[in-house]
């Protein structure tokens, strides 16, 4: 299939839900980050790997890749809005970076200031996944940039590792996947095909007996905690740490794309089917455990211990995006929207400025989100992930182009034969279905237009210059209208996806869920806050799925929000709001799974 993404930077947002937090990272996200990062000592580590101040190594062996990530967002930002300031910043931080580098193209500073002599000796230490995130940076900023600076140390790192690693030279399994999709980044930018290669040899080590280090060691831990449990192509089950699952299967299709070699194809279906199917929360929400920060058992999917790590439904987000491209299948862009909607952007206060590590979805009223973490994985991969939204919503197909996701904006692109096309999308989406599409070719021509109808959607109605379609005009595909049509200048399409309240059950496996209820409008989850229903007690109601729920739109609640008020099972008003948007007001009870009032057991769904 090999769709391609287009560039986040040819598609522009203007849209009621995304530009204001879009702004608001702008604004404060990036800022706060840097400031961590300028006081927690994780900028100024490298400053003194540089030998530029003296002082001892501050933080975690993995703290540069934190530095790493808040470039990278950075750099989007400046794709985008080219701000002299940050660029500045950014500037100074990079001369910081290629200062460490050591002669011989080594880069990380826990090593270079603490333990020099215990280079590569343990797999666990993050070494390859401090340069993957180095890498994805330095592409990032030369793309946004032009600048060589930080993509020439990516270079020299890419080579050091080469030079040490591959066939016929030591063997490696790192312990955090994240270096073999940067490596694959790191080839379509220079088009250096030994980076790939590195990227394909690195999966190829997993799962043969190579692994040693701390993990390794740990007996309630072992391999399967860093997938190094079976050779990925025999992947059967999701296991493990959430993130490094993800990041591998990201890898996998990556290779693949980069490749042209389908012999990964196999596991990556049995893989994704045994994490959706099973292993996944309504919120999109991964990994149950604290205890491995992952995955236990199937249909072990508890609520209130719920760790569901921001990082890991980002990185669900990566997966799902490169699944759509490499199998052109909508129900990966569902998941996509699922961790867009819910399970990612609870990760970040609506000011912008908090954030979540674990995402719960039932808390008696202890869990907040902070400023900033020892180990601050979320809110910098938040500060990357975000800015680079735009490139989830529409994709390059063999025949034209696929609409992925909707929301309020622009894009440019060329269809096959190079004929250029700009297309404008209007919609209020995710609170309303109607999306308005207006079609500009250069000139006339022919080409599909594929047009995502989620999987939450029964119903959907689709117009064509005013004239409604039938199902032969509009044949489905894997998840897509297919519009196969000559285009003319000011061409309109409009598809209207019908949008109730829909109860949601879980699978009778799923021993946290039996007789409760969850509620979704749309892509947008539910639930229901203390603040809102002051007269209820947590866990002390059930709602029943047979009372109407209402849907209005409040401006003036949560930066606009769509609510959902209902009577529950004794008569009293309860009102929802979307999962995303909890925890931003006075705090106390959330629930995104609710009793079921017990006169409605005999329904199901």
């Amino acid at each position: 299939m090999n769709w391609q993404s287009i560039p986040f930077t040819k598609v522009k947002i203007d849209d009621a839900f995304w530009r204001p937090r879009l702004d608001t990272l702008s604004r404060v996200t990036i800022k706060a980050c840097l400031d961590q990062c300028e006081k927690t000592g994780r900028i100024a580590n490298f400053a003194k790997a540089a030998g530029l101040t003296e002082g001892e190594f501050e933080g975690i062996y993995f703290n540069d890749s934190d530095v790493y990530k808040v470039l990278e967002g950075a750099a989007y930002l400046l794709m985008s809005d080219r701000d002299p300031a940050l660029e500045a910043e950014v500037d100074r931080i990079i001369e910081l970076i290629a200062g460490a580098q050591e002669p011989d193209g080594y880069l990380c500073t826990y090593f270079t200031l603490v333990a020099p002599e215990r280079k590569w000796t343990d797999m666990e230490k993050h070494e390859m996944y401090n340069g993957g995130h180095l890498i994805e940076a330095a592409v990032a900023y030369f793309e946004a940039t032009g600048k060589r600076k930080l993509l020439d140390v990516a270079c020299r790192l890419a080579d050091h590792y080469d030079r040490l690693f591959g066939p016929g030279k030591r063997h490696w399994v790192e312990g955090h996947e994240e270096i073999e999709l940067a490596l694959v980044k790191l080839y379509r930018a220079t088009q250096e095909a030994r980076y790939w290669k590195l990227a394909l040899w690195l999966l190829e080590e997993r799962g043969r007996g190579h692994g040693q280090g701390e993990i390794w060691d740990k007996e309630e831990w072992g391999p399967a905690y860093c997938q190094d449990d079976v050779p990925v192509r025999d992947i059967e089950k999701v296991t493990g740490h959430a993130v490094r699952a993800m990041y591998l299967y990201s890898a996998m299709a990556d290779v693949v794309l980069a490749s042209g070699d389908s012999a990964y194809v196999d596991a990556l279906h049995r893989v994704w089917a045994h994490t959706v199917d099973r292993n996944m929360y309504v919120t999109g929400g991964i990994g149950p455990s604290r205890h491995n920060e992952g995955f236990t058992r199937d249909y072990d999917l508890p609520n209130e211990t719920a760790y569901c790590e921001t990082c890991a439904a980002i990185a669900m987000a990566f997966w799902n995006h490169r699944m759509n491209l490499l199998f052109g299948d909508a129900k990966y862009a569902d998941v996509v929207e699922r961790e867009m909607y819910n399970g990612a952007l609870a990760g970040i206060s609506l000011s912008g400025d908090k954030f979540f590590y674990v995402n719960p979805l039932a808390s008696d009223g202890g869990h907040h989100r902070v400023e900033w973490f020892g180990t601050s994985c979320c809110p910098t991969n938040l500060v990357r992930y975000l800015p680079s939204i735009g490139q989830y919503a529409y994709a390059r197909t063999e025949d034209g182009l696929a609409v992925n996701q909707y929301m309020n904006g622009e894009a440019e692109f060329e269809v096959a034969g190079g004929l250029a096309v700009k297309l404008k999308q209007t919609t209020k989406y995710p609170w309303d279905g109607r999306i308005e599409l207006e079609v500009n070719p250069e000139r006339t021509g022919t080409f599909v237009i594929r047009l995502r109808v989620p999987g939450w959607c029964s119903g959907y109605r689709l117009k064509i210059g005013g004239r409604s379609l039938s199902g032969t005009e509009a044949l489905s595909d894997r998840g897509y209208l297919v519009l196969d049509r000559e285009w003319s200048p000011g061409d309109s399409v409009a598809l209207e996806l019908d949008m109730p309240v829909a109860i949601v059950r879980a699978r009778a496996e799923v021993e946290a869920d039996r007789g409760r209820i969850a509620v979704q409008r749309g892509p947008v989850v539910y639930c229901a806050e203390q603040v809102d229903n002051p007269d209820l007690t947590y866990d002390a109601f059930a709602l029943s799925a047979n009372e109407p729920f209402h849907a209005s739109y409040r401006s003036d609640l949560l930066g606009g929000v769509t609510v959902l008020t209902v009577n529950e099972e004794t008569g009293r008003p309860c009102m929802l709001i979307p999962y995303y948007a909890w925890d931003n007001r006075e705090g106390g009870f959330m629930q995104v799974w609710i009793r079921e009032a017990r006169n409605q057991r005999l329904y199901f769904h």
